[in-house]
């Protein structure tokens, strides 16, 4: 019996009424979890786990699955009505999307986000289909001085924010990666950079920093204008559509971050987060538009919406055909099929057809039903950015609290909201882009945990790094991607300096 069979026969499991009702469930709660910052997929699929307790294994993970891709979609509303991410990989879609709202752009920027999902959600689904295996096994092949390497080509992704300084995007950086130190260190178990506060020994959560940075920072910027007088009033245009040229401009983005964003969600570790930043910054380098880019540009909402979409699919090879979970997310489902009794691995497609296929199947219908559920809400959901700014900055304050507070469970977390939102103040009064701090307080932990586990293999040797063909290849793409713009930054000014001379 070849895959299609399998899958029509996965068909005739997900369409059953009980089920179609819970992939329905699924992405709904999905959607809601999303738009909520602070609690996101990993939270939701885990206070689902007990109502699964007396539901068929096939009903129970389809549940879980759509809450877990439902939350991707949901992730980009708030980012881009708000500049509230709720999500780090949601981080890089407020960039433009905020911007896009501002400019009366709303509907146009959730539409493309809506319909980059489906289609990489659609295409992660396809791919898992026709070439989960063979993908899982090259995955497989990852180890500690691959991950380093690849996170450390992740972190080249800065130059895509530099905005008017590259030197004050990697200090953003820096200070990011410096953030990401404070807390417990994982191998001696002592705690560094906590000042003797207990709070700070599990370290600062990246959502406590981002809605800071981002949600706080903009309502205190504009309190400073409104009290200066130089407020602005958003307004919806008459179009809340992407008009026909947005949607041609959008084709490449997203198919570019579909592809991407799939291929780097199988590995396991890697996550959307990386992927949403390195499909933005490959847009912002090939893109004709690139002045664009930070001021409201469709294609950086395009790239990283369907990135972090496509890694969400892509997580779930190595978990149904390895049973090595690539996200914390497909962890708690791991745990989930296992509290089921299924063992996810190469033999699960074998032992329970009916889970994996009817999963897989499920997921090309919940994708269908995301975008049915969303595009009809995008006229009522950019109505939001129309509300009036003395009324909308409350909202938004009491939105980013509750969100920080259900994390943290305490007091001390809204302090550290506080703090981040004034140094998100003076990061956008003098120009220093938010994003690459959160990129280095997100990559900084798995970079340090893979260099210390390499070099444990290697009995501290750094040539583990040059020896591994895998790795070698990252860290010549890595050195690539910083040395050559620099080359050609050099060329051009050569090149306009000759042409001044000629003019004198």
């Amino acid at each position: 019996m070849d895959i299609w069979q399998h899958l029509l026969g996965g068909f005739g499991i997900a369409l059953t009424p009980m089920n179609l009702f819970y992939a329905f469930i699924g992405v709904l709660i999905g959607t809601m979890v999303g738009v909520l910052p602070g609690i996101g997929p990993m939270s939701g699929v885990a206070l689902l786990i007990p109502v699964t307790y007396n539901l068929n294994t096939a009903s129970a993970i389809i549940l879980m699955a759509g809450v877990y891709y439902g939350a991707m979609y949901g992730g980009s509303t708030t980012s881009i009505l708000l500049n509230t991410p709720g999500e780090s990989s949601s981080v890089v879609t407020a960039l433009d999307g905020y911007e896009m709202a501002k400019r009366g752009r709303a509907g146009s920027a959730l539409s493309i986000a809506a319909i980059g999902s489906f289609v990489a959600g659609t295409f992660s689904v396809l791919m898992l289909n026709l070439l989960g295996p063979s993908l899982a096994k090259v995955a497989i092949r990852f180890g500690p001085p691959e991950y380093f390497s690849l996170m450390l080509f992740g972190l080249t992704a800065v130059a895509g924010f530099a905005g008017k300084s590259r030197n004050k995007a990697f200090l953003s950086l820096f200070i990011g990666m410096l953030i990401s130190m404070i807390g417990t260190d994982l191998v001696s178990g002592s705690e560094r950079f906590t000042f003797g506060i207990s709070n700070l020994s599990d370290g600062i959560d990246f959502i406590i920093v981002s809605i800071g940075v981002f949600a706080l920072g903009e309502v205190f910027t504009t309190i400073v204008e409104m009290n200066k007088g130089k407020q602005t009033r958003f307004r919806i245009e008459g179009k809340i559509w992407p008009s026909r040229e947005e949607l041609r401009r959008s084709v490449g983005p997203i198919a570019r971050g579909s592809v991407l964003g799939f291929f780097i969600g199988v590995l396991p570790g890697a996550g959307a987060t990386i992927a949403s930043f390195i499909a933005y910054d490959l847009e912002k380098r090939i893109s004709k538009f690139r002045h664009l880019f930070g001021k409201g540009a469709i294609e950086g909402v395009a790239a990283p919406e369907s990135a972090n979409n496509g890694a969400a699919g892509g997580a779930m090879v190595p978990l149904l055909t390895l049973g090595v979970p690539g996200s914390g997310t497909t962890a708690i489902l791991l745990g989930a099929l296992m509290i089921h009794g299924i063992t996810p691995g190469p033999l699960l497609f074998e032992k329970n057809p009916d889970v994996a296929w009817g999963l897989i199947a499920s997921m090309y219908i919940g994708n269908l039903m995301l975008l049915v559920l969303n595009l009809p809400l995008v006229g009522l959901f950019a109505k939001i950015i129309d509300i009036p700014q003395v009324y909308l900055l409350p909202m938004i304050i009491i939105i980013s609290t509750l969100g920080i507070y259900g994390v943290s469970g305490n007091i001390f977390g809204l302090w550290l909201l506080l703090f981040f939102g004034i140094i998100g103040y003076f990061m956008k009064r003098y120009d220093y882009p938010g994003a690459p701090m959160i990129l280095g307080l997100v990559l900084a932990p798995l970079m340090e945990q893979s260099l210390r586990q390499a070099l444990i293999m290697s009995n501290g040797a750094y040539t583990i790094f040059v020896v591994r063909p895998i790795s070698l290849v990252l860290l010549l793409l890595a050195a690539a991607a910083i040395v050559v713009p620099l080359l050609l930054r050099k060329k051009n000014g050569k090149f306009d300096q000759v042409e001044k001379d000629m003019e004198l």
